[in-house]
């Protein structure tokens, strides 16, 4: 029985499990650090309140604060016998540290969990803020949504549930917004948990929704679970609503809990007043950075709700944030949506009622009369700010989803607010832009009413770019932002680098930053701009990185900064100081000015940081289109080679093919259209992109594709041909390089001769229109008059020999044939005549070998693009046939010294005769520019590869069964040459079909061996027995024989068939265009190359070395792969590119409209559509009905005001009618409406609910109870008398104040209030107009500006504060300038005033006086010298309808401007 193995484990897989051990308990160290630092920050910190004096309540052992006895601590629990104080909440209960916070995991699927803490309801919202942000991790949000509603559960039909759902996280995830609620399981909390979660089931790999439950601590169920005086990482809290009784379970699918305590238990709502206050300190706080000038949105959203959720609203509202109502949510949701339609008086308390009565149910049986009142006053008030207020209603298609309601509701109140101290239109534009809602911005701001300058759009175009929001850079492109003004500063470039988001090129540039300071340490230079901006970017970093991607043989993109020192790659220091600080902020030089292209700084700038979308969109605005996206495809692959992330650099890969199919697509286009002027952007010198060309950068890009399109080939096969012409076949040129005077008839044609035929049949076409019309017109517009152009001359006899022998194609066969040559005489000398003296063939032989080594030098050093020695020498050594010259050269050197020695006369001939080999395995690059042998050469050298894989495969096989074979067959043979003959030379051979015969015993022969193996001709004889037989297992040697066939000859081989033929497959699809490629190397190089063959090349060499290096002259650049166009004709072939651009782009769009998964998109989105309108009918069908009602019956109320108007004119009249005057009846509020001539006909900020400066509220007044004469039998109202009033009453108070009764109705609050006496106050306005020129066209008024509440009034006689402040002791300097001119004054108003200091017995009257000032008057410059001083407290505004007054004093301005003659 075998022994039992023991389990191994490999060393490397322990290794490996160690570290990730390792890594795990690092992990869960960092963790461990990071819950003990958040642990000792909450308990220092954050507090929690806990009653501190035990008072029997209802129960004997439940404290009054709701505690049980046991929850209590011992210093709190009196004896029996202590008679003391009652609980007092304020002053019984204590702060003391939290001792509830951590994670909360709420188990069951998908093990969600979340973050929580238990605060004091004194706790700073400015700290809570901390904690959030801070503590927790959290991105500052650019919106606050803050849902709130019923907290019991209702029921919410199925569509308005979804797409409430839909809307609340989809603007979530699209703003990057905070959702707040109350954070449990019930009512409109768990709506909001489960939209939630519907959002992470369907889309987990997004970011997550911030959902924060601001919750009261004492109504929690199953709270015990969170407490932990070193907190709970994660607590465990299970939710069971069957046993919660009262209480109420937290919901699961929050992600942030603050559980509010005030010390009591049991009591709701004790978190309102904490949530209000973090809602205002967040909303306080700037959006996005400090220097933005909006601060954070907040917007509330109501379902359902009681009259808790009203009075939320309301006071919502008041503090400006708007308000969306979900209509068909029930309760009071419903009741402020039915009446949010309707006129004023319409919304009587008899409305109410009945609206109460419906949606409430059994609830409304407990509203007190008393409450109704006061609830028609704050729904009146609600339906007043109507800026404020949005319905949303599902039977309306004008909102959308919910959350295109919300943010329209937050621009709708963004329009409508008097209290922003910039432009409304910016302010929504950059919620827009942080919310990243292109749709709100097209919509709402970017209407076709808006003319916009590309001035006041800057900042939000750099707000989109580092932002990465493309569909925003478009949107602000389409609405007038011009590149060229945008990115005219070197600074703003310079600012968008440094706002790079994490990439590869960043890290670049940053150690080519910090390289650049180490040189500078290396080099001080005592100058302190270069020492405080050592370390920042310029663009002189950038443009060097750049190149460093580009390739060496670019020029800088950008000149050389002022700001900072330029480093040239040779470590020669050139300084250059700025002469000014503020240098940085100049444009760049004119010089260079010309060569900056907008759209290419942008689309770089997005290339590099590898974004798809906005390089898209730059791409699209670049005058050199082609070459942007060649240079594009170059940087993005030198980044990915570079790079070290994997996912990355395929990304970079991927966006680079991307715009090598944008190049290949815009240059079809051109050389569809024209190929003349294709084939001069491949080879004209870019000025924007380093004074390179197109082919150069498709070439150093790798773009096989590109360069393979039939355009690319057509000059390249153009330049192959030179100055001979395409159509020339090959026998005809290799006839007239035998036969050279058959050049000067027609036998060979020229490019030149070509030339001159075209123009001739030109001119023969135009001669003829001529002849047919009979007009010179039409031939006037076809051309040119070919009299006044110079006709080209034809070639004399030496160009057209020139011509012929210079052409690349020429030399080319020349070559071949001087190849042949030298192998022919190579062969002769190695076979014929090589002996211990050189021949004279053999010397020629060695001429001609230096000619060839004289080649390749030149082909070294001849560097036309600029690439530099080490580039050249790296792209010299890449190429397979330059090695092949190389090493038949050294080969070549080192047997011709062998051979002139006597003692390796002979191995110096054998290594001549193996560099023969390789001669004649360079004669392949001829066939290289063949159409048919060039591709095959390709796959032939992939096969090579195939091949040396293969035999590493094979040669375990061949050892394996050799060594085996050898072993069992020899014993102890010591002949290394016959050990490595019969382990490996004869395995070999078998695979071929030569079969041994010393493993079977039948063909054994004895006399064919050595037994001992001492003759060396032999091999030695395997084992013998005694008989001399051999001893060696013959089954066995058969076996491991046939095995070793079955392998290597039949799995083997084919194999290695099957790797040919899926190498031949791959690659047969692609030889075409890698042939196309490296055709244009071969071109190049016969290009460059003298003319003469070698050997007779040698007197070109010298010829050259004389030129270059004697008489130092430079060296003659060839225009055909680089040329400088003029600066019209370059300006002429952009524009021709641009057009061609947009039809590829036009083209492209096209195709994707007819695309297969477009139609697919599109018809999905149609059936949705459909869906969502058939969901919409019925509840369409209905609320149209009903609304058709509502205009019906508002017709007929119209139309009775109208004939009652009509009749009591005609009374007025003495048309009395002859009969009884028939009664007019309408519906039950028509007497209202009827009675109405303006929707706000009575005073409105006099009976608001809080009176100013004072704890004071007043009765609530509704609308139709206003007037006096209405009976109002439940008005009670509070009395109210400010100390600081003038006059004081005696004790016939109650009679002094009947005297006095506010004219406009009642007020809800009695005495004077804060007015200085009784009855009127009397109060003055001035309006000081001014013609802002001499010519009259616009009218100015003096306004009085207070910083402090950022509000502008009139200036007038009396101040409405008693303060001695700045402000109103430059109103009364004004006063006094003015009152001079009381009497010239016109009387604009006079009367009532709707003040919020009224009451029912003080009240405010003014009379508002227009004084117009001569801009020449001694007072004019008096009061302009005091709107100087006044540092912004007076200013002179223009009279219009924008200005930010209140209602009264815009009406007053308003006349003001009637009566000047000016539109308001």
């Amino acid at each position: 029985m075998l022994p039992q193995q023991e389990n191994k484990v490999h060393p490397r897989e322990i290794r490996k499990e160690l570290r990730q051990y390792q890594l795990e308990l690092n992990q869960g160290i960092i963790r461990i650090k990071k819950c003990c630092a958040f642990a000792a920050w909450t308990k220092e910190n954050i507090h929690k309140k806990e009653c501190r004096f035990f008072v029997k309540g209802v129960r004997e052992d439940v404290c009054t604060c709701g505690y049980s006895k046991t929850d209590h601590v011992d210093e709190a629990i009196k004896p029996e016998d202590f008679t003391g104080e009652s609980w007092d909440r304020h002053k019984h209960v204590k702060e003391v540290p939290t001792d509830a916070f951590g994670d909360i995991s709420f188990g069951g699927l998908g093990q969600k969990t979340g973050k929580y803490v238990r605060v004091s309801t004194d706790t700073s919202p400015e700290l809570l803020y901390q904690l959030l942000t801070e503590q927790w991790k959290l991105s500052p949000p650019n919106l606050l949504i803050s849902v709130t509603g019923g907290a019991k559960n209702f029921y919410l039909k199925a569509n308005l549930k979804n797409m409430f759902h839909r809307g609340l996280i989809k603007v979530a995830q699209t703003t990057g917004a905070w959702i707040i609620s109350g954070g449990m399981h019930t009512g409109v909390m768990k709506h909001v948990g489960q939209a939630v979660r519907d959002h992470a089931l369907s889309s987990a790999t997004q970011g997550q929704i911030v959902a924060i439950g601001v919750a009261t601590w004492g109504i929690i169920h199953n709270r015990e679970a969170l407490v932990h005086s070193e907190g709970c990482f994660p607590a465990h809290y299970v939710m069971n609503t069957e046993s919660q009784g009262r209480l109420s379970c937290l919901d699961n699918n929050h992600t942030h809990f603050l559980l509010v305590d005030d010390g009591t238990q049991g009591h709701y709502g004790v978190e309102i007043e904490l949530r209000s206050r973090l809602e205002k300190c967040i909303s306080g706080k700037h959006l996005g950075n400090e220097g933005s000038h909006v601060t954070i949105p907040v917007v509330c959203v109501v379902l359902d709700g009681g009259p808790g959720t009203l009075n939320t609203i309301y006071n919502a509202m008041l503090n400006g944030t708007p308000c969306v109502i979900l209509e068909g949510s029930g309760r009071i949701a419903d009741v402020i949506a039915q009446v949010a339609g309707l006129p004023l008086t319409r919304v009587t308390i008899a409305l109410i009622h009945q609206l109460m009565k419906k949606f409430f149910g059994q609830e409304y049986e407990n509203f007190p009369d008393l409450k109704i009142i006061e609830w028609t006053k704050k729904i009146q008030d609600i339906i007043r700010m109507s800026h404020l207020l949005t319905i949303f209603r599902i039977s309306e298609d004008n909102h959308g989803d919910v959350d295109v309601a919300i943010l329209q509701a937050l621009l709708k109140a963004s329009r409508s607010s008097e209290s922003l101290g910039i432009k409304c239109w910016k302010r929504q534009l950059e919620l827009a832009i942080a919310w990243n809602r292109v749709d709100i911005a097209e919509t709402e701001i970017f209407t076709e009413e808006s003319q916009w300058k590309s001035s006041d759009l800057h900042w939000a175009m750099f707000s989109a770019l580092v932002g990465n929001k493309p569909l925003f850079v478009s949107l602000l492109l389409e609405n007038g932002v011009s590149l060229r003004d945008f990115l005219q500063d070197e600074a703003t470039l310079c600012k968008l680098y440094k706002w790079l988001p994490s990439c590869i090129f960043l890290r670049k540039l940053a150690k080519r930053v910090q390289s650049c300071c180490s040189r500078r340490k290396a080099f001080p230079i005592k100058s302190r701009a270069h020492s405080e901006q050592g370390k920042m970017i310029s663009m002189t970093h950038v443009s060097d990185e750049v190149c460093h991607l580009l390739g060496s043989y670019t020029q800088a993109l950008y000149p050389p900064s002022k700001m900072t020192n330029h480093f040239n790659m040779s470590m020669e220091t050139s300084v250059s100081l700025s002469q000014s600080p503020t240098s940085s902020q100049a444009p760049l030089r004119e010089d260079v000015a010309a060569q900056r292209d907008p759209g290419r700084d942008l689309f770089l700038w997005a290339v590099v940081q590898n974004n798809k979308e906005l390089a898209e969109i730059a791409w699209e605005q670049c005058r050199d289109c082609m070459s942007a996206a060649l240079a594009a495809s170059k940087i993005l692959k030198t980044m990915a080679e570079e790079g070290s992330d994997a996912d990355e650099a395929e990304d970079m890969q991927e966006l680079a093919n991307h715009y090598e199919k944008h190049a290949i697509g815009v240059f079809s286009e051109c050389h569809h259209s024209d190929e003349e002027r294709a084939q001069k952007l491949l080879v004209r010198a870019s000025p924007f992109w380093g004074r390179t060309t197109c082919l150069r950068l498709a070439l150093e890009a790798d773009n096989k594709s590109f360069v393979a399109q039939s355009g690319v080939q057509a000059l390249l096969t153009q330049i192959w041909c030179g100055e001979l012409s395409v159509v020339n076949p090959v026998w005809r040129v290799l006839i007239c390089m035998v036969f050279f005077p058959l050049i000067y008839t027609s036998f060979l044609v020229f490019r030149h001769d070509e030339v001159i035929q075209r123009d001739a049949a030109k001119n023969e076409e135009n001669k003829t229109v001529e002849s047919v019309t009979g007009s010179t017109l039409r031939t006037n517009y076809l051309g040119p008059d070919p009299s006044r152009v110079q006709r080209p001359k034809p070639l004399d006899s030496w160009s057209r020999l020139v011509y012929l022998y210079s052409s690349p194609q020429v030399k080319f066969y020349w070559n071949i044939v001087s190849y042949f040559a030298f192998l022919f005489l190579f062969a002769v000398v190695l076979m014929i005549d090589f002996q211990a003296t050189p021949s004279a063939g053999e010397l020629l032989l060695y001429i001609w070998l230096l000619s060839l080594v004289c080649e390749e030098v030149r082909q070294l050093f001849y560097d036309p693009d600029g690439f530099g020695f080490r580039k050249k020498a790296r792209i010299y050594i890449n190429d397979l046939w330059n090695i092949l010259d190389v090493l038949s050269i050294l080969l070549f050197v080192i047997g011709l010294a062998f051979r002139l020695t006597t003692e390796l006369f002979y191995a110096g001939k054998i290594l001549l005769c193996i560099d023969f080999v390789v001669f004649c395995l360079r004669l392949m690059a001829i066939f290289s520019i063949s159409r048919t042998l060039g591709p095959k050469i390709i796959i032939v050298r992939r096969m090579m590869m195939d091949m040396f894989f293969f035999m590493f495969l094979l040669s375990i096989w061949v050892v394996a069964y050799g060594v085996a074979t050898q072993g069992i067959l020899i014993q102890n043979d010591n002949r290394l040459d016959w050990i490595v003959r019969g382990a490996i030379y004869e395995p070999y051979l078998i695979i071929f079909g030569n079969f041994p015969t010393n493993i079977d015993y039948a063909a054994f022969d004895i006399n064919s061996c050595s037994i001992n193996g001492t003759n060396p001709l032999k091999p030695k004889c395997p084992v013998l027995n005694e008989n001399q037989t051999p001893a060696f297992p013959e089954w066995l040697t058969i076996i491991m024989l046939c095995i070793y066939l079955l392998f290597a000859n039949i799995l083997l081989l084919n194999l290695l068939i099957a790797i040919f033929n899926f190498t031949f497959q791959q690659v047969q699809d692609n030889t075409d265009r890698i042939w196309k490629f490296q055709r244009y190397e071969l071109i190049k190089e016969y290009h460059s190359r003298p003319a003469a063959p070698p050997p007779f090349i040698i007197f070109s060499h010298l010829y050259l070395f004389i030129r270059n290096m004697v008489m130092c002259r430079p060296p003659i650049i060839s225009k055909e792969f680089k040329r400088e166009l003029p600066q019209m004709e370059e300006e002429e072939l952009l524009s021709w590119e641009a057009l061609m651009k947009d039809r590829y782009l036009l083209s492209t769009q096209q195709e994707q409209s007819q695309s297969m998964e477009r139609h697919i998109l599109d018809t999905s989105q149609k059936v949705t559509t459909i869906t969502d309108r058939l969901e919409r009918g019925d509840e369409t069908s209905s609320a149209a009905m009903v609304q058709r009602l509502a205009r019906l019956e508002e017709q007929v109320v119209q139309s009775a005001k109208a004939l009652q108007w009509i009749m009591d004119s005609l009374k007025c009249q003495g048309f009395a009618a002859k009969e009884t005057q028939p009664t007019l009846t309408t519906t039950d509020e028509s007497p209202d409406i009827y009675t109405s001539e303006k929707e706000d006909r009575f005073h409105v900020n006099a009976r608001q609910f809080h009176y100013p400066s004072s704890n004071v509220t007043r009765f609530p007044v509704p609308e139709e109870k206003v007037p006096w004469e209405v009976s109002f039998s439940s008005y009670i109202p509070a009395y109210y008398t400010s100390e600081d009033s003038e006059d004081h009453v005696d004790g016939s108070e109650s009679e002094a104040l009947d005297n006095y009764r506010n004219p406009a109705g009642r007020t809800g609050i009695r005495g004077r209030g804060a007015l200085s006496h009784l009855g009127p106050n009397l109060n003055v306005d001035f309006v000081l107009t001014r013609w802002r020129d001499c010519e009259g066209s616009v009218l100015e008024f003096l306004v009085v500006r207070d910083e402090s509440q950022e509000t502008m009034a009139l200036p007038g006689r009396r101040v409405q504060s008693a303060d001695d402040t700045p402000l109103i002791r430059t109103c009364m300097k004004l006063y006094e300038k003015v009152n001079a001119k009381v009497s010239e004054g016109t009387k604009v108003f006079e009367g009532y005033v709707d003040d919020c200091r009224n009451t029912d017995n003080a009240w405010v009257e003014t009379t508002v006086l227009n004084i117009h000032l001569d801009r020449t008057s001694q007072e004019m410059e008096d009061i302009d010298r005091m709107v100087a001083n006044s540092h912004g407290a007076l200013q002179w505004r223009e009279v219009s309808g924008k200005t930010r007054l209140s209602s009264n004093q815009r009406d007053s301005l308003r006349k003001v401007a009637e009566l000047h003659n000016r539109k308001f």
